[in-house]
């Protein structure tokens, strides 16, 4: 209404590995939102370190609590067995549409689905203590997943995908070897690897980029967690007033100096 613009449809590029519990019957939240950038679920990880390379080998993904599962696993453990625990693209589609759905890049974030065809892995379901859980079905990115009328009209819901994704084709990587840094609370280099799903040697994450047209684009990752956050953190000290501070107070020469 603010914009004045028609609108002709309604996508979602989230945050793919926030998760929190829900009621699916009332669509309220059951727990807070843990953010990508939360630690707490550490422990789980270390209980299960011994499996890392089974969880990479069927996943593209290090053990670590960045992900998904770890996170799921801790609300089940710590806060509520009630409702249902997802990312949050799902608790919001669900307020949207009433449909329960993931996309196949959201759920590649996960640490229980197989890379080579993203679905849910019943054995690392069963690992996480994840096992019994009502899981959203996985779409594609380029499905409509059901009409919402949040926006006024009844306009279509599509084009779920991981915001890193997203920003992957918003700057044109759309062959293998391309790739983008996009900065933000973190950085994240994307590179595109086709269609085949390429495990790293480097400790990258290996996801899935888009499932779209019926074939699925892969690409590996790698996350600076920390870049505008280390502004804000300026900020709190009291060193800087803005970010725009950084010019003036930035020397000359960091003197071999690095920030990591």
């Amino acid at each position: 209404a603010q914009a004045g613009v028609p609108i002709d449809a309604v996508a979602l590029a989230n945050q793919g590995e926030t998760v929190l519990a829900w009621d699916p019957a009332t669509g309220e939240p059951l727990s807070t939102a843990i953010v990508w950038q939360d630690r707490r679920s550490e422990e789980i990880c270390a209980r299960l370190r011994g499996q890392a390379d089974r969880v990479a080998q069927a996943t593209g993904l290090v053990l670590d609590p960045y992900f998904s599962a770890p996170k799921m696993a801790w609300l089940r453990e710590n806060v509520t067995k009630e409702g249902v625990v997802t990312t949050s693209d799902s608790w919001l589609v669900h307020r949207l549409t009433g449909e329960f759905v993931t996309d196949a890049a959201t759920a590649s974030r996960s640490l229980v689905t197989r890379l080579d065809d993203a679905d849910w892995d019943d054995g690392l379901l069963e690992l996480f203590g994840l096992g019994g859980e009502r899981l959203p079905r996985i779409a594609a990115n380029d499905e409509v997943i059901g009409s919402t009328s949040a926006f006024g009209g009844d306009l279509p819901v599509c084009g779920l995908v991981v915001d890193q994704q997203a920003a992957l084709l918003a700057e044109n990587c759309l062959t293998a070897g391309e790739a983008k840094c996009t900065f933000g609370t973190g950085a994240f280099l994307l590179a595109n690897t086709g269609t085949s799903a390429t495990r790293s040697a480097a400790g990258l994450a290996a996801s899935v980029a888009w499932r779209v047209r019926g074939e699925t684009s892969y690409c590996l990752d790698g996350q600076v967690y920390t870049a505008a956050s280390a502004v804000r953190w300026l900020q709190d000290l009291g060193m800087i007033g803005s970010a725009a501070d950084l010019d003036a107070v930035a020397a000359d020469d960091s003197e071999g100096v690095l920030c990591v």
